[in-house]
C-alpha cells in the first residue's frame, strides 16, 4: 500500500468514526462558516454557551475534511505522529463500544476550499444551527471556484440542509449572506448594525484609557430590550459582529441579554486576530496577522482609523487564494492607505500592488517600503518604527507575519 493510498484510507477511517460517534451520542451541532470572522464567532459562542452546557469547539484551524472529524472525536490542540493517530482511533473505538462522557454541544467551523467541500462536511455532521459570518464581494478561496457567486452557493448549502426546526443565524449587513435566508426552511435570525437586524448592534465606540486604546463597547438590542457590552483588549467591528452572532444563538438557547453580556465580558480575541499588544520602542502592535481576505483587510484598516496614535504604520502582506482578483483586490487596499497611515511596509510579491496603489494615491515614495519576505523585513523594522507608533500587521497566514509580531513584541 503506497503512501497516498494509506493517507486516503486513514482519512476515511477518521471520517467513519466521527459519523458513528455523532450517530451514537447525538450532540447538538452548531456549524459556522463564512470567508472571515469564523473563529472569533466560534470563540464568542463558546464563551456564551460553555457556562450553561457541556461544549466542545473547534481548535486552531481544524475546520476542514480532517479537522472537523478530529474535533468530533476529541479535544486535540495539535496533530502529531503515529502515536497520536493510534490514540485518536483507539479512544474513538472505545467511545463507540462503551457509553462514555460526551459534550452536549459541538461548535464546528466549516472551512470551504473547493467545490464539494461543504457536502463532504455536512455528510459527517449535519447541524441544527448554522451561522454564516461574512463573505464579501471578493472572498478568500474564490480562486478554486468560477466566481464569488459559486463560492456563495457552496457555503449556502449549510443553511439549505437545516431542518425546519433549526436556526440560520445570518449576518444581515452582508448582502450575499443575508440573501441565504431565501434558501432555508429553518428559522432565520439576522444580526448586525442595520435597523432590520433582529439582534442589532448600536452605540459602538472605541474606549481609551490615558490615551491608549483599551477596548470597545456597544449595545446589543433584541425584542425591545438592550444591554451594554464592554470588551477589554478587543477592537474592531468584527468583534462586535462575533458577539452579536453568539448572542443570537444564546437567545435560541433561552438565555437573556444580561446573561449573554456577562458571559462575553471576558472574551479575548484569539492570537493573530485583532489583539493590541505592546511592541518594541514603546509602540503598540495591532496583531491581525493570522489570515487575510479583502473584506477582513479593509475591516482592519478601518479599525485602525478609529484608534488614536502619534503615528500609524501599516505592515501588510499578500492576500492569497483570490485568483484572478489578486491585482484588483490588493490595489483597492492600497488606495485606502495614504489618508490613514504615515508609513506603509509591504511583504510579499502580491503586496507590492498595495504599495504601488498607495504611491499613486499620494503617499510619499519614501514612506512606502517593500520586502519580498518576512525574514528580510524583520531586521529593518527596528529602524522604521518610532516611539508611540500604532502598527497594523496583517496578511494571509502563509506569509508568516506572525514571526514579525513575535520579533516586535515588547517582551522580546
Amino acid at each position: 500500500m503506497n503512501r497516498k493510498t494509506l493517507k486516503r484510507y486513514h482519512r476515511a477511517l477518521i471520517r467513519s468514526l466521527a459519523i458513528r460517534t455523532i450517530k451514537k451520542y447525538q450532540p447538538g451541532v452548531i456549524a459556522i462558516t463564512g470567508s472571515v470572522g469564523k473563529t472569533s464567532a466560534k470563540d464568542a459562542l463558546y464563551a456564551v454557551l460553555s457556562s450553561h452546557r457541556t461544549v466542545r469547539a473547534t481548535t486552531k484551524n481544524f475546520n476542514n475534511e480532517l479537522g472537523v472529524p478530529l474535533t468530533i472525536l476529541g479535544s486535540y490542540p495539535e496533530i502529531g505522529g503515529w502515536f497520536f493517530w493510534l490514540k485518536v482511533i483507539g479512544m474513538a473505538c472505545l467511545r463507540l463500544l462503551f457509553r462514555m462522557q460526551y459534550p452536549e454541544l459541538l461548535i464546528l467551523e466549516y472551512g470551504i476550499d473547493k467545490p464539494g467541500d461543504m457536502k463532504y462536511l455536512l455528510d459527517i455532521a449535519r447541524p441544527q444551527i448554522a451561522v454564516v459570518t461574512a463573505i464579501g464581494q471578493i472572498p478568500v478561496h474564490v480562486e478554486f471556484f468560477s466566481g464569488p457567486e459559486a463560492l456563495a452557493r457552496e457555503k449556502a448549502k449549510i443553511v439549505e440542509g437545516l431542518p425546519s426546526t433549526g436556526f440560520a443565524v445570518l449576518n444581515s449587513d452582508d448582502e450575499v449572506v443575508y440573501d441565504m435566508r431565501e434558501r432555508t426552511r429553518a428559522h432565520v435570525m439576522g444580526y448586525g448594525f442595520n435597523e432590520g437586524a433582529e439582534v442589532r448592534i448600536t452605540n459602538y465606540e472605541v474606549r481609551m484609557d490615558d490615551g491608549v486604546p483599551a477596548g470597545i463597547s456597544f449595545k446589543l438590542n433584541y425584542g425591545g430590550s438592550f444591554v451594554p457590552v464592554r470588551l477589554d483588549g478587543v477592537f474592531g467591528r468584527a468583534q462586535a459582529y462575533a458577539t452579536a452572532a453568539a448572542a443570537s444563538i444564546g437567545i435560541v438557547f433561552g438565555l437573556n441579554l444580561v446573561k449573554i453580556a456577562e458571559a462575553v465580558h471576558g472574551f479575548k480575541a484569539p492570537a493573530g486576530r485583532g489583539r493590541l499588544i505592546p511592541g518594541i520602542k514603546h509602540t503598540f502592535l495591532f496583531d491581525d496577522a493570522y489570515n487575510a481576505a479583502p473584506l477582513s483587510m479593509r475591516a482592519a484598516v478601518d479599525t485602525l482609523e478609529h484608534l488614536q496614535a502619534k503615528r500609524k504604520v501599516a505592515i501588510l502582506g499578500d492576500m492569497l487564494e483570490i485568483g484572478k482578483y489578486t491585482v484588483e483586490a490588493h490595489e483597492e487596499i492600497g488606495m485606502l492607505i495614504p489618508e490613514r497611515f504615515a508609513v506603509l511596509v509591504t511583504v510579499g510579491p502580491r503586496a507590492k500592488f498595495i504599495a504601488e496603489a498607495a504611491r499613486r494615491g499620494g503617499m510619499p515614495p519614501k514612506a512606502v517600503i517593500s520586502f519580498d519576505t518576512v525574514e528580510e523585513a524583520i531586521p529593518e523594522m527596528e529602524h522604521i518604527l518610532k516611539k508611540g507608533d500604532l502598527v497594523l500587521i496583517k496578511a494571509s497566514h502563509a506569509i508568516g507575519l506572525d514571526k514579525l509580531v513575535a520579533a516586535l513584541a515588547a517582551e522580546n
